[in-house]
């Protein structure tokens, strides 16, 4: 006789296990504590074997009923419900472990050696904030365009076009990562070209007209702050490092002998170790000021705490004082400027310019140039440049 609701309700425990047969091998196993299990028995390949479809009366008779009747229909088929079953529960290990977030945490960890501090805190960010939300459970070789597109879509609606642009580029960075290690077919970021709104390309405000370069810089050498601010204002355009580069400098980086700085790869945004060539006007600037802060682990050291730099704001905020807005100029436009009137005014090869600037310079083989690479030319360059600072003090 065919189970029915009461019957599988009532069934109590015994001083046995029992079984409470339904129809089409199904039966209701009762323990001897009361507990109450599905079982299918079939027989496949001429072996008798068994299926378990859950616990009463979390599994209802009918869902019990359902799931007999599915096996029965893979066994028409030839196929064995309990090797469907571990193949899908196994697919869905797999789909777990290959994960949109298993795969990008991956990517993370493998480049984060070649950032920055600053670059790793906003990768991490975009990924924490904008991407894995939305896209972290999906399967990577199951995300669609049309997933990748409504997530970034999501960041766009706030108005940050440029967060979405950045996380369109680490999106297909991490598919590509996916498919150079057999986890994906294809990156579907590259299908949305056209779909979202491009930003607006912004620059650093910088002043690079030759007479406008010279007021500020004159501007600069009657700044009325801290001595210590103003060696480092004088000191950006000179050097035309990063103000985070400039902002860290430390005493033990300095070879007054070599007239160098070195700084270490880790504070570098490429994770390359470079060198700056100090002009006699940027080692004098330096000289005047140990006297004040050499005893300290930074050259600028911060107001508030001698153990740390000064904060990345002071330099844009001393730019201010002079009367400069910042669609004007900023501590970072240095680069630019120096960028423009070495090329344009005092006419240096570009690539001696992009070398100094820290950015990655290829020979004719394809080749990154080491730290080292045409040092005496760019020394020669440097001290130039400096001369041609100075000289703007004398023009009015």
């Amino acid at each position: 006789m065919a189970l029915t609701n009461t019957s599988c309700k009532q069934a109590k425990a015994g001083p046995e296990n029992y079984k409470l047969y339904d129809e089409k091998g199904l039966y209701l196993l009762v323990d001897k504590s009361g507990r109450k299990y599905w079982r299918q028995k079939y027989r496949y390949a001429n072996k008798e074997k068994l299926l378990a479809h859950g616990v009463y009366p979390e599994v209802s008779l009918k869902d019990a009923r359902d799931k007999t009747l599915s096996a029965r229909k893979l066994l028409a088929d030839g196929i064995d419900p309990s090797a469907e079953r571990k193949a899908r529960k196994q697919a869905t290990i797999q789909s777990s472990e290959n994960s949109f977030e298993v795969i990008a945490l991956e990517w993370f960890a493998k480049e984060q050696i070649h950032w920055s501090p600053a670059h790793i805190k906003k990768q991490k960010g975009l990924l924490e904030n904008n991407l894995l939300p939305y896209l972290g459970k999906l399967p990577i070789s199951e995300t669609t365009p049309t997933a990748l597109l409504d997530c970034l879509r999501k960041i766009e609606s706030r108005g940050a076009l440029e967060t979405t642009r950045r996380a369109k580029q680490v999106t297909g960075q991490i598919f590509r990562y996916a498919i150079a290690t057999g986890r994906a077919d294809r990156d579907p970021s590259a299908d949305l070209r056209g779909a979202l709104k491009t930003p607006k390309t912004s620059h650093f405000a910088a002043i690079t007209e030759p007479q406008a370069f010279g007021a500020l810089i004159r501007a600069i050498d009657s700044f009325q702050g801290t001595r210590t601010v103003a060696a480092a204002l004088k000191l950006a355009p000179m050097l035309f490092v990063r103000p985070g580069e400039l902002r860290h400098m430390e005493w033990t980086e300095l070879e007054f002998d070599k007239c160098e700085w070195l700084i270490p790869a880790e504070k570098m945004k490429m994770r390359e170790a470079h060198i700056v060539p100090l002009s006699h006007q940027a080692v004098a600037i330096l000289q005047e000021l140990k006297p004040l802060t050499g005893r300290w682990q930074f050259v600028f050291p911060g107001e508030r705490s001698r153990r740390l730099p000064m904060s990345n704001n002071t330099m844009n905020a001393a730019l201010r004082r002079l009367g400069y807005s910042k669609e004007e100029v900023t501590a970072h436009g240095f680069r630019a400027s120096a960028r423009t009137l070495l090329d344009e005014v005092l006419g240096f090869e570009p690539h001696l310019i992009e070398h100094q600037l820290s950015h990655e310079v290829r020979d004719s083989l394809g080749r990154a140039y080491n730290r080292t690479k045409h040092l005496k030319q760019r020394k020669e360059m440097m001290q130039i440049w400096s001369d041609y600072i100075e000289k703007q003090l004398q023009n009015s």
